[in-house]
């Protein structure tokens, strides 16, 4: 799709190229976070290209809530397989039986939250020292302070106000025992480069992100996915609506939207006229006002 051939996109191509081939040179065992998700999707393929035409030189590690959609399991496996790549799989079930930690309860009770300790886990059992991540600081206030090299100390903590400099894209991957960085090449970022970079590579996504008739039900304003792990109240009517999916997660917190956005060129109008952030559909941003800072400073993505 040659109208996609951006100068920024491609200004922000080499940048996340040269921070990923950065965390190559300067840490030891990193592994990539993939979620099934666009911004993971775009990660991969920035990774690729950064080490072509050798194979992505670290795992893609994916944290699996044990509620995720089959469809983004489904599309997981088989982009592994057509590149080659090296997947590592963390449960959070098997968390959960080690007492690690306690599945929630209620209406609302999600596994999200719980993603934390297993990944942490994860980071220590393989002792990776660096974790690439999709997040762009336009998504969210919290991710909007993170730097490319995010550092975490050595409970794999969050400390916003202890954030390193990073002058003319200058890293300082230095870190003590047991410590960790969490690295974020799509920093500068939006959801609409995400979708015109997908255009442009003619990249595979899951068909969730495109209109489909699905089952949901609307709870606080969100459209959930009706599924076994999402427990109906008396009040609640289950509906049939064509919707979409602006992000990939649990599908115990991720909203749809109806949408007719049949192709990357409708969704990619679709955003241009959008109003509402894509976390605006997640439920577990809504906990709190301070909800994903909280969950970032314990460890989270």
């Amino acid at each position: 799709m040659s109208k996609y051939h951006l100068t920024h996109l491609k200004h922000l191509e080499s940048e996340a190229i040269y921070v990923i081939r950065e965390v190559a040179a300067q840490f030891q065992k990193p592994a990539l976070l993939f979620s099934g998700g666009k911004d993971s999707i775009v990660m991969t393929r920035l990774a690729q290209k950064a080490f072509h035409p050798g194979r992505i030189p670290f795992p893609l590690l994916h944290v699996d809530t044990g509620h995720n959609f089959p469809e983004t399991l489904e599309y997981r496996d088989n982009l592994v397989r057509e590149i080659g790549a090296t997947l590592i799989v963390a449960l959070v079930q098997d968390s959960i039986d080690k007492g690690r930690v306690v599945e929630e309860t209620g209406i609302n009770a999600s596994r999200n939250a719980l993603q934390t300790t297993t990944l942490l886990d994860a980071v220590e059992e393989h002792q990776f020292d660096a974790a690439l991540g999709g997040a762009r600081r336009d998504e969210e206030k919290a991710r909007a302070k993170e730097r490319f090299f995010s550092h975490r100390n050595e409970f794999g903590q969050w400390d916003p106000k202890n954030q390193r400099p990073e002058l003319w894209n200058i890293f300082n991957g230095h870190k003590g025992f047991g410590e960790h960085f969490r690295v974020f090449p799509l920093s500068n970022w939006t959801e609409m480069d995400v979708w015109q970079y997908i255009a442009l590579e003619n990249l595979e996504i899951p068909n969730l992100y495109f209109s489909h008739q699905r089952e949901v039900v609307n709870r606080n304003g969100a459209l959930l996915a009706a599924c076994d792990y999402i427990s109906i109240q008396p009040d609640e009517e289950i509906q049939k609506k064509k919707v979409r999916f602006r992000t990939i997660g649990d599908m115990t917190c991720t909203g749809a939207v109806e949408s007719e956005a049949s192709s990357i060129e409708d969704i990619i109008q679709e955003v241009a006229a959008a109003r509402l952030t894509e976390r605006g559909t997640r439920a577990d941003d809504k906990r709190s006002e301070t909800a994903m800072e909280d969950r970032k400073k314990q460890g989270y993505f």
